[in-house]
């Protein structure tokens, strides 16, 4: 892929880091409904938000995703931290393509059976609790970058010149 020139990299990783938030808001936000509707005596209120859970997942849950997908692997091919470069990126990658279709195919369809049943067992407080740690790791990794190259990563370093990515004369790391 083309590298992204300085502006529309700005510009897609504010989009990324603002879809990738309100991922993460979104799944805390499935998480209060889904203990208020798992811990509540009364049937109304249990119904109400899974309900609310309904609409969440209806309308928010698989664009969200699949948008925090696509702009992190266009991000990814787009700058010279790469895709399969460092083992934070691939690591984030793969947390995030698990999660989004986790959510597409597992979530989704459990919000849907308990909101026409108008009650949830503990399986939509466990799924948001996984859901919401997993994004704050990804959160975190993405802060602080850790762990270095991968092997392939080393390669292209080497192959390249030490320390420098093949797309920039910039160091990478």
């Amino acid at each position: 892929m083309k590298p992204l020139n300085r502006s529309a990299r700005r510009s897609l990783l504010v989009a990324h880091v603002s879809i990738s938030v309100s991922w993460l808001g979104l799944t805390v936000g499935l998480l209060a409904l889904g203990i208020t509707a798992f811990l509540t005596d009364d049937p109304a209120t249990a119904q109400a938000t899974t309900r609310a859970m309904k609409v969440f997942g209806d309308w928010l849950l698989v664009p969200v995703a699949l948008l925090s997908l696509s702009s992190g692997l266009v991000l990814a091919l787009g700058t010279p931290w790469g895709l399969a470069r460092h083992r934070w990126v691939w690591t984030k990658f793969w947390l995030t393509l698990i999660t989004t279709a986790l959510s597409i195919f597992s979530l989704r369809p459990g919000i849907n059976e308990a909101a026409l049943r108008g009650s949830l067992d503990i399986d939509l407080v466990v799924a948001p609790s996984v859901a919401t740690a997993t994004y704050l790791f990804i959160t975190a990794i993405s802060a602080l970058k850790p762990w270095g190259p991968t092997r392939r990563g080393r390669r292209l370093r080497v192959s390249v010149g030490k320390g420098v990515d093949e797309r920039s004369p910039r160091r990478t790391a």
